[in-house]
């Protein structure tokens, strides 16, 4: 008797740094009401640190956390891991070693983190992101086929590709073409970063503050999430799951601009967006 296949699962989760001083400076919202207001507008996880109030707070909102960290050191990996194995994440954004860090010096780095990872039993993810040791494609690359070839497995990728778009400027036709890097690590990923962005900027906004979608917003929706979350989905084996991070970043971040729109409402309206992608592509899915 053939077994009924279970279809992937999309899990958008909102980042705690959106919520950066809101929804003002002076009566910024405690760490409870973020998660809580998470939740209430549709995310399944939070994207923060391990710290007791986090921990605190997705536990009584029935949230995941989704841990997201710095590690710079082979000393630093066991420490930071067990934190959030504390905490009871399961996935964790790692961001490895700085801008000037050869590959050579980031790699014993990378496989001490995933050591840990498999110690506690979660699983750490390596982000491409600005200054770090993956600022740039290339160096990406470069982490991922040295880390394959000295320890013999795929080192676990966690993709942000407005970083490596504004370094390449590409142009909307060339989104997915240019920046689908190594589709077996894209396929074996389990978490993601989803920020819009054109070949010129890191964050661009979602909508216009009035409740009508950005033009930039469409573009990236069309041309760039729909045919990544595609081709994740066709090597996507039955009851797989991807937890998305929506990462904008707030004001003062130097992501969002001055002239941006609200930064949290946005980010709602963007997992609404992925979401009704998400689930067009699903029926298609076999």
């Amino acid at each position: 008797m053939a077994r009924t296949k279970v279809k992937p699962k999309l899990h958008l989760c909102a980042a705690a740094w959106s919520l950066t001083n809101y929804p003002t400076a002076t009566k910024q919202w405690s760490m409870d009401t973020k998660v809580r207001k998470a939740k209430e507008a549709g995310f399944e996880g939070f994207s923060a640190g391990s710290a007791p109030d986090i921990v605190a707070a997705v536990s009584k909102h029935g949230m995941t956390l989704v841990g997201g960290v710095d590690c710079g050191s082979v000393k630093d990996a066991k420490p930071r891991m067990k934190a959030f194995a504390d905490a009871g994440a399961v996935h964790v954004n790692v961001q490895l070693c700085d801008h000037d860090t050869p590959t050579a010096k980031a790699l014993p780095v990378a496989h001490a983190v995933m050591k840990a990872g498999d110690e506690y039993g979660i699983k750490p993810a390596i982000e491409w992101h600005r200054d770090t040791c993956t600022e740039t494609p290339e160096k990406g690359l470069a982490l991922a086929t040295a880390y394959e070839k000295r320890y013999g497995k795929k080192l676990r990728t966690n993709f942000d590709h407005s970083h490596p778009a504004i370094v390449k400027q590409v142009r909307p036709h060339d989104f997915a073409k240019r920046l689908l890097y190594r589709k077996d690590l894209l396929r074996m990923s389990d978490m993601i970063h989803l920020r819009t962005f054109t070949g010129s900027h890191c964050q661009t906004p979602i909508t216009n503050g009035r409740g009508k979608l950005d033009g930039d917003f469409i573009t990236w929706r069309d041309n760039f999430c729909r045919p990544l979350l595609e081709t994740w989905l066709q090597g996507a084996r039955s009851g797989r799951e991807l937890w998305a991070v929506i990462e904008l970043g707030p004001q003062g971040s130097g992501y969002a601009l001055e002239c941006f729109p609200d930064v949290w409402k946005d980010a709602i309206r963007a997992r609404e967006e992925i979401e009704t992608v998400w689930r067009s592509l699903l029926r298609k899915w076999k």
